[in-house]
């Protein structure tokens, strides 16, 4: 353009020179002129870039890379690839199911065919990478792309996100390996973003459990919407110092404050909240591990179900306006001590909500990807230790999701809460334990045959499956896209306040079995409500 504006401009000049000095304009010498300009200086330059881009580099020791994606990511990724001289990847071909695209060259290199086609075009072209570049692609697509990626055994790897392209923040440095996150095969929920922040900018927030995998997400989560102060509330002091200085890392007004406390501690529980009177409470904190609570079952009632009544109740002494707990699908028609204590702990906070002026609500969800005690760092572990891979049973399933997003749920529910729901997310299919291990096993770059899985049988208080609403629980409708609120069945409080009284004289088998009574609704139907 720049050569094109130069060249027409000192032609247009020269002709007005021609005619003022000679009254005469030679129009064809002045046509041919501005031709031959435009020919030879912007086809030298042209005749350069040429010879730069497709000779000077030697593509012989670079990695043949094929582009899944013929649209605007390909081609950015294709174009970033091929003028960033130290990457080591030459793209050699596009992948894309558009038909229209197919047989056609983009940026100079052939759209060899659609997804069907990879394992031929990788031969055909003797491809070394793969980088999938369709950042809108959705969770079953990109699982079935994978699937075909893998049986090329060629290293498949994905542009980050669509964020990183709209901010210019993706360069050829900065794809990843395919994530067990990217297979599961669900679209992750969009926020009311408006709602929630009326919620929480400019207010106080206080996070129980905020060192926690899940607390730590929720305290993340919450600083975006710049509340006026965030009290990061844990017993572990390390995590919380840990979350502590990531939060004050970040540029932005919230004030950050900590209190090293345990919510098992009455008294100072009501002495935190009388402090810092916060508007909004995320009880988060909470024993999870099925298998741990099944071997303690005191303290598991002592953390989740006390810990709970505690904070409910100095949350309600100390005028909160909402209330939301952190609860797990375990918590429906629970066969272990961990879900029926998380069970309890959500009817207490639905009895608050009758007799207090603060919105108590309850969130459950399911598996969280990454967290502490999550199956999938465990599943790593055992194949970088070179296996076997043990899975309880072959037909154990559960729901699954990611700790941003649940941490976005609890968010949500907050804003939605007008008090006594237990909110669920839908969480789509679920997935088949095995399934998720073979998913891992392939992601690592090994066969099923290289890697072992193994049964080792479910542990006490597993089940096979796992629910997200009881039958006496379920309202039909959405109340939020993929968000569904649960009814509340009626239940007599008292029986749950003598059962605390007494849990510290039963012994784990007698413990065990009454804190499933009540999470049931047996003990006579809780003595006829």
């Amino acid at each position: 353009m720049a050569i094109f504006q130069a060249v027409s401009l000192t032609i247009f000049v020269t002709g007005i020179m021609q005619y003022s000095f000679f009254q005469t304009l030679h129009i064809r010498t002045l046509i041919v002129t501005w031709m031959l300009h435009i020919l030879l200086i912007g086809g030298s330059r042209f005749a350069w870039r040429i010879y730069r881009d497709g000779y000077l580099k030697d593509n012989k020791e670079k990695t043949r890379t094929l582009i899944i994606g013929a649209g605007g990511a390909g081609t950015l990724v294709c174009r970033n690839i091929q003028q960033y001289k130290e990457t080591e990847m030459h793209p050699v071909a596009f992948i894309d199911d558009d038909i229209s695209k197919q047989n056609l060259e983009v940026l100079g290199l052939p759209v060899a065919g659609g997804v069907d086609d990879i394992s031929r075009v990788v031969k055909e072209y003797e491809v070394e990478q793969i980088v999938i570049a369709i950042p809108s692609l959705k969770k079953k697509e990109l699982q079935r792309i994978y699937e075909e990626c893998q049986k090329t055994k060629v290293k498949t790897q994905i542009l980050p996100s669509v964020e990183g392209l709209l901010t210019g923040k993706v360069s050829v440095k900065q794809f990843r390996d395919v994530q067990v996150e990217d297979l599961l095969g669900r679209e992750p929920v969009e926020l009311d973003t408006d709602k929630i922040g009326k919620k929480l900018t400019g207010k106080t927030i206080l996070v129980t459990g905020a060192g926690g995998s899940i607390g730590s997400e929720i305290c993340r989560q919450v600083y975006k919407f710049e509340p006026a102060t965030l009290i990061l509330l844990g017993h572990g002091e390390n995590s919380i110092y840990s979350i502590e200085m990531e939060l004050n890392q970040l540029s932005g007004l919230t004030s950050i404050v900590t209190e090293i406390a345990d919510v098992q501690d009455r008294e100072r529980m009501f002495a935190v909240m009388e402090k810092h009177r916060p508007d909004v409470v995320y009880h988060a904190a909470a024993h999870k591990h099925v298998p741990l609570m099944e071997r303690n079952p005191h303290e598991a009632v002592k953390n989740n179900v006390i810990g709970t009544k505690n904070t409910a109740e100095a949350s309600d002494a100390a005028g909160v306006a909402s209330f939301v707990m952190v609860s797990t699908d375990k918590a429906v028609n629970p066969t272990s001590v961990m879900g029926a204590t998380k069970r309890i702990a959500e009817m207490i906070v639905q009895h608050m909500d009758k007799v207090s002026q603060t919105k108590f609500v309850a969130v459950r969800f399911g598996n969280v990807l990454g967290s502490r005690g999550s199956v999938i760092p465990h599943f790593k572990k055992q194949i970088e230790a070179g296996g076997p891979v043990t899975v309880t049973h072959p037909e154990m399933e559960r729901y699954f999701m990611t700790i941003p997003e649940a941490s976005r749920l609890v968010l949500q529910a907050g804003s939605l809460a007008e008090g006594g729901e237990v909110f669920v997310l839908d969480m789509g299919e679920p997935v088949k334990i095995v399934d998720l291990a073979r998913n891992l096993i392939k992601l690592s770059g090994f066969t099923e045959k290289e890697m072992e899985i193994i049964y080792s049988g479910m542990r006490p208080g597993e089940k096979l499956f796992e629910e997200l609403l009881g039958e006496d629980e379920v309202h039909e409708e959405q109340i939020y896209p993929m968000i569904y609120r649960g009814k509340t069945p009626e239940f007599n409080v008292s029986v749950i306040y003598d059962f605390i009284e007494q849990f510290e004289s039963y012994s784990i088998p007698v413990l065990r079995e009454q804190t499933l009574e009540i999470a049931h609704f047996r003990l006579e139907k809780l003595l006829a409500l």
